[in-house]
């Protein structure tokens, strides 16, 4: 049967596209990408909405409207699109190792049946009747009522969830805080799942290893994580191991993706109107794998600005691993090590005092110089303590040669003879028994402090003295020694 046409073929308006042969030019060009698009363009900082797109068409003398240009960008390939998070940052170059190192670990305590664990502290929850992400299955038309403004004040309460995830057993335990997350509450968390759970399914463990990301309460650099793990694993009987994440993985723990993830979903569309609430809606956690979940409400008080000091830290039981030992290392159910005392500052004579500290050489009076050491002392100490962690990623070890071998006042005045060029660092090691490397590593924080109490120091004119006679012309007679008033 022929077919009756009403129009004759290719009869009828012409699409846009083909009477406006720049129309589809122009819409690329608004849409590119910045890097590549107009620098100028009126939409480079706004929504790229089909309105929006169809008004800057209009005013560049293109006449088309929103259905228009949603129908040419899909002929074009385009779609809505939302973020995709692929771009972690520079990376550590021992990330690789690490992960290899963390694996290998896990893999022999399973494999002796000792247990195995994931923790880390989960976004905090203020608690009320809040508006919450999702949605859940309601009656029609009977949505649960929340309040329209959620402001926090300093009396709501606040759940903190700190969850313990066993990998062998697939289970898990959040300890749900009320005060603050801190490294003993950390360690206090493990120490509530061993009790409740770890010890009744591993009942003839003796070592114990923690898997953790490097920041938060279970940071490596806090000494009070390691103090108070020091203290559980004294308890406990375990020896325990921590293996720490590399900056910038944490979501690889297993504890993110195997545990939270599902607590997330469970609380979806529901608001924490409560401490029971939270602590029902997590122990009801359940998935097809056969996880489960056990949790508890800890309403202890746990200290902000709590700290160790360098003697207390230097006697735990720790034993750094042979690679990377800032990020595995291992703490012994032993009491802590007698603390040492300090290293005693390496003994100058008197008379290569006198002669360095001589006005002469310094450009100050010696009471000048003395007050100037007394006050600059705490402020070398945490100069010389960011910078070993800055560079070591571990705390600083006070009996190190380099904060031992000299005393404050020496260590000053080394670098005030330094700024006056009146010596040179090879003579001036040799006269103070140092080498002379490990007198160029406290030149730095020297001059920082210097410029800190604006101590303006005009250098003395000619070269440096390189040996004991040249700096015995640099000063004055025996007759003239005594400071001037």
């Amino acid at each position: 049967m022929p077919i009756r046409r009403v129009r004759a073929a290719g009869a009828g308006r012409k699409p846009l596209s083909v009477t406006d042969p720049g129309l589809l030019p122009a819409l690329e060009a608004l849409i590119e990408p910045h890097t590549r698009g107009d620098p100028v363009s009126p939409l480079r900082w706004t929504t790229l909405s089909l309105r929006a797109l169809a008004s800057t068409f209009t005013s560049q003398g293109h006449r088309v409207s929103a259905a228009t240009v949603g129908r040419l960008l899909h002929s074009l390939g385009y779609s809505l699109q939302g973020t995709v998070k692929t771009s972690e940052g520079a990376g550590h170059p021992d990330r690789d190792a690490q992960f290899t190192h963390l694996n290998a670990t896990a893999t022999a305590f399973l494999n002796d049946r000792q247990p195995v664990i994931s923790v880390d502290a989960k976004a905090k929850e203020w608690l009320g009747n809040r508006d919450r992400p999702g949605r859940t299955w309601r009656p029609g038309k009977d949505p649960i009522k929340v309040d329209c403004h959620t402001f926090t004040t300093s009396d709501q309460p606040v759940a903190i969830p700190y969850g313990i995830y066993d990998i062998a057993n697939n289970t898990g335990w959040v300890n749900v805080g009320t005060d603050h997350d801190t490294a003993e509450f950390a360690v206090e968390s493990i120490r509530r799942w061993w009790q409740h759970r770890g010890r009744v399914h591993h009942a003839n463990a003796t070592r114990l290893l923690i898997t953790a990301d490097a920041g938060g309460s279970n940071d490596p650099r806090r000494w009070t994580w390691k103090k108070h793990l020091a203290a559980f694993a004294l308890e406990s009987g375990l020896e325990i191991t921590v293996c720490h994440f590399p900056p910038g993985t944490s979501k690889w723990n297993k504890i993110e993706h195997r545990m939270f993830c599902h607590i997330t979903a469970n609380w979806r569309g529901r608001p924490l109107t409560s401490y029971e609430v939270v602590i029902e809606t997590i122990a009801a956690t359940t998935t097809r794998t056969g996880l489960t979940i056990g949790a508890g409400l800890d309403t202890g008080s746990y200290r902000l600005g709590s700290t160790v000091t360098a003697a207390g830290f230097q006697a735990l039981p720790i034993t750094p691993d042979a690679f990377h030992g800032d990020w595995n290392y291992t703490l012994a159910p032993v009491p802590p090590r007698p603390p040492k005392a300090l290293a005693a500052a390496r003994r100058i004579a008197p008379a290569l005092t006198e002669m360095l500290s001589n006005p002469a050489l310094t450009g100050m009076p010696r009471p000048d110089f003395e007050r100037l050491v007394a006050v600059s002392e705490p402020y070398w100490d945490a100069l010389a303590e960011a910078a070993f962690q800055r560079r070591f990623h571990r705390p600083r070890s006070y009996l190190h040669p380099q904060t031992s071998s000299l005393d404050h006042y020496h260590r000053l005045l080394a670098a005030l003879l330094r700024r006056r060029r009146a010596i040179t660092s090879t003579l001036l090691a040799q006269l103070l028994g140092v080498t002379r490397t490990n007198l160029s590593n406290q030149f730095q924080d020297g001059h920082r402090l210097l410029d800190l109490h604006r101590i303006v120091v005009t250098p003395l004119p000619g070269s440096p003295a390189r040996t004991h006679e040249q700096l015995r012309i640099r000063l004055p007679d025996e007759n003239h020694q005594k400071d001037q008033p």
